[in-house]
This record gives structure tokens, sequence and C-alpha cells, in this order.
């Protein structure tokens, strides 16, 4: 059922910006039978929709013996290909360069808009099969599509909308297929959520003649809301770390957002769901509570470990996983967490002309990111026809080659009593990552599994000479001495000494001498009292 007030058709076909948002086509009675079913299914579960009770989730084993995922970013965006994923949006802001890249390219907003780009969406080149294949080569042990973006375009089947992936474009319900190739090739499925920000995201489209203000469009664009709160100008966005000084959203959209949001995990179990940033914005909180307690309730009833990653602080400490986008924390962090970055540097989906990251430099991640009690979910931008572009798969190659070396000091291991030591320093939080962060043979990592401890160095020093300085003899972070040194992958012996000043070890020549290598050390037997 749609619902319109014949107020605001009158004014969107006046071409009037107004101050307030106009009404999406929501299916409410779509939205209401979803919600139903999640209140419902919620009271018979252990967990409740408030937070002493959401407390006491756990993170699943799974989740931290993975340490590496695949994120993908990929819908209509990936036609224009242009600058970035906020193309939907940029293309109707005028004082962005994509709004005059668009009328050059495509004509007037008024006369081509984003909803064109879906039927040129056609992925007549997607293999499912052949993205997993490539993506548990790289290394990955977990796989998140995006089901919905920001732009509004559902990348799943969605009985909510009729703006999805499998009544336009594709016409396939492409995330059934990435969820099937995934599980039977032995990785773990999650989804994620951009969907909170659509409330405010074609807003900028209202101030002028474009098909924004169409309401035969507005199942797609609406509420094209404006961003911020009365009397604030929309081209000066307040401090996103204070939602609270944004528009908050209204009661039928957050209803919708909750009833998409739930309908991933009824038709797809994922595993773990990936909300965006927007969520944080306090409207939502009691939302996300009774999201949790349906996400965690389901995961129970069908034997699997799930978890939620958020950003900001709308989740209570240790009811969910944290994230920082292409950011990091610089020292061990108890529970564990994750970080999200791309193997492209200015996108994440596919753009036109884009830099990647290098092998070295995401390995240097994940090392750092894994011996800080980590995971490392790293995007892919497939283009619109389904394909993954050259570099990006030369990337995620390059890492598995890593992997299939020294994979044994990443995956199923814990880390140490502290994570490691060296100069280099990392800057704290989210957008704050240095693509090629320059290491020294200094920067040295930890990890361990079992009795093992594993020190990984993320620059080979050239002569070989490595000195551990944590691991002096006598140090109290060791109870037995060091027993053997050994290179991860390696046939050669290691040269190594237990100092006053260190563990001084001397490296095999390798001709892959110039990416980061791990050292497998292990410890003498613990004294044995005699049996009486």
């Amino acid at each position: 059922m749609t619902r319109w007030t014949l107020g605001a058709v009158a004014l969107l076909l006046a071409g009037t910006a107004g101050a307030e948002p106009y009404p999406m086509a929501y299916k409410a009675d779509a939205v209401a039978h979803q919600l139903a079913h999640v209140d419902a299914a919620t009271k018979g579960g252990p967990f409740k929709p408030e937070w002493n009770s959401l407390e006491q989730f756990r993170v699943p084993e799974w989740f931290r013996d993975a340490k590496f995922g695949i994120f993908i970013h990929w819908g209509p965006y990936a036609v224009p290909a242009f600058a970035s994923e906020w193309y939907s949006r940029n293309m109707y802001d005028p004082d962005s360069a994509s709004f005059t890249y668009h009328r050059n390219v495509y004509g007037p907003q008024s006369r081509f808009g984003y909803k064109d780009f879906i039927p040129k969406f056609t992925a007549e080149k997607f293999d499912a099969a052949q993205w997993i294949a490539l993506f548990k080569q790289a290394g990955a042990r977990y796989v998140v599509p995006v089901a919905e973006h920001c732009d509004g375009f559902a990348m799943y089947d969605s009985a909510v909308t009729d703006w999805k992936v499998t009544a336009m474009g594709p016409k396939r319900d492409t995330a059934m297929e990435l969820m099937k190739a995934t599980r039977a090739a032995g990785l773990h499925f999650g989804l994620s959520s951009h969907r909170a920000e659509h409330w405010w995201w074609y807003g900028v489209g209202r101030a002028y003649d474009s098909d924004v203000n169409d309401p035969r469009y507005a199942g797609l664009y609406g509420p094209a809301a404006p961003r911020t709160l009365p009397g604030i100008p929309d081209t000066a966005p307040p401090d996103p770390s204070h939602l609270e000084n944004w528009l908050p959203p209204s009661r039928e959209f957050k209803d919708d957002w909750l009833a998409r949001t739930t309908e991933i995990v009824d038709k797809y179990k994922p595993e773990l769901i990936y909300l965006d940033w927007w969520t944080s914005a306090p409207g939502f909180e009691p939302y996300l509570r009774r999201l949790a307690a349906f996400y965690y309730d389901e995961g129970k009833r069908n034997g699997q470990g799930v978890a939620i990653t958020y950003k900001g602080e709308n989740f209570a400490t240790g009811s969910a996983l944290f994230d920082v986008e292409r950011g990091k924390l610089d020292a061990l962090r108890l529970v564990p967490w994750q970080t999200d970055t791309s193997v492209s540097v200015h996108s994440w989906g596919y753009a036109q002309d884009d830099e990647y990251r290098s092998p070295k430099s995401l390995i240097d991640d994940l090392i750092d990111i894994v011996s800080k009690n980590g995971n490392l979910l790293l995007n892919v931008g497939p283009r619109a026809d389904g394909t993954i572009p050259d570099q990006a798969a030369a990337v995620l190659r390059g890492i598995g080659a890593w992997l299939q070396v020294n994979g044994e000091a990443i995956y199923g291991t814990r880390p140490w009593s502290h994570f490691g030591e060296g100069p280099t320093t990392v800057a704290v939080g989210e957008k704050k990552e240095v693509a090629d962060k320059p290491w020294t043979p200094a920067d040295i990592r930890f990890t361990t599994k079992g009795d093992t401890l594993y020190a990984l160095g993320l620059e080979r020093p050239r002569d070989g000479a490595v000195l551990i300085r944590t691991l002096y003899a006598g140090t109290p972070y060791l109870d037995r001495p060091v027993a053997n040194v050994a290179l991860v992958g390696g046939t050669a012996p290691v040269t190594w000494r237990q100092t006053a000043d260190g563990l001084r070890v001397t490296l095999p020549a390798d001709p892959g001498g110039a990416m980061p290598y791990a050292l497998r050390i292990t410890f003498a037997a613990p004294a044995r009292v005699a049996a009486r």
C-alpha cells in the first residue's frame, strides 16, 4: 500500500524544494507483516531487546578464527563508475564534480536520473562461483556483499520494495547466488545494510528540477529528507560523530528500515550483518535493540554463530562487534573488533581510473589488525557487467599467495599479552588509514596459537638481522625460555639466541624478502614434578 498526501504531491509537482521529507512509497502492509513476525519471534527467544540482555552476546568462534573476509560493493553506481559509490547522491549535488560530469555525459538530471542507470546494470558476466573461487584463493574465510547501499536499490529479493535486483537490472537474486556459492566453498556468509543513510540521501535533488521530485519514483528516491536540522545549511553538515544534530528519521522510515534488515535474516541466514555509520543516529537506538534481539535469537534457532558489526556508540559495549572504517586501533583490544577497507583507494564501488593498494600494504594491515584482536574485511568493487577488475584480482591473489605460506600465524590465532613492538605508530579512528604506510624492521607483531608464539615482521631487514626486544632473556612476558625459532613456510634453519637485550634472529636469504615474514617460536617443556 502506497501512502501519499495531496499536499506533498502538489509540492513535488510544483518542483518546490520543501523543508520536510516527502513521503516515500512505503509498502505499509509488507512492513507491518514483517515487524509483527519480528516481535512475535523475539518474545520466545533468549535475547530481549534490552541492553542488559544483549550484552550476553558472544563473538562467534568462526569469526575469531577467520581473521580475513571480503566485502563487495556492487550496484547501479557501477554503471557510471565515476569518482565513488556516492555517485547516486553526488550526481544531484550542484557542488559536486559528479553533478557536472553527469550533465556532460548523460544530460540534465530531470531527463536522466539515477533510476535510468538500473536498466544498464545488467551483470551479464556475473558468475558467483568464479567470484568466490577468487576470494578463496585470496585466503578469505567470509564474504559480505552489500544487500542495500544508500542508493535505495535492494541487491536481494525484497518483499518491502519493488526497486530490487530481482525485478530490475540483472533480474536475478545475486545475493542468493553468492550465498550458495560462498557456503558451497566452505566459507561464511554475511550481508551489509547501508539503508539508514537513505533517509537524506537524495535530499540534494529537491532544490531544482530533477527526477527526485517525481512521485512516480518515490519508492527509490524518497523520503529525500534534508540532512540537517531546520535553519542549518545542508551544504555544511554537522559533525558526523554527533548525529543528534541531524534531522531525525521518521517512524515510518525506521519501521521500513527494520523490516528490510530483518527480512535479509529470514531469507539469507547471514552469519554477520554489517551496519553502516548512520545507524548511530539516536533515533535508531530502540530499533537496533529490536534487530539484535531478533537476529541473535534466530542465530540460536538455526545453530549459527552470528554477529552485528557497528560504528559509533549506539550499541552497548559487548553487545555487538565494533568496526573501524578505513582505520585502525593503536593498541590491543580485549574484545574482538573489525576494520573494513578497500583494495581501491578512492571508491568502494568500481570507479574508472581508481588507484589500488599493494598486496604488501594490505598484508601489513592484516598483521597489525590481527595482533590487536581484530579482523580485516577487505572490499572489492566489481564492474557493472559482473567482472572483477584485473588490478583488484591481482591484489587479492598476492595476499592469498602470502597467506598460503604464512597463514598458520594468522588463522585461528589469538592475541598475546600485548600486540607488538616498534617505533611506528598508527592513527586511531575512522578514515585515518595511510594506504602505503612505511614500516621499519623494528616493527614486530605477535599472535599465539596454543603454546606457540608467532612474531611477524612488517618490514624485512636487508641484512636479515632481527632483534625482538620484548623477548629478552628473563622477560616476565614468558614463563619458559625459548627452545626453537623457525621461519614459517621456510626449510632453511634460522640462527637465533636469546640475550639480555632481546631475541636475536638471523633470517635466511629469501627470494620473497620484500614481504612480511613470520617466525614460529616454541618453548622449553615445563618442569615436571615427580609422581609420588
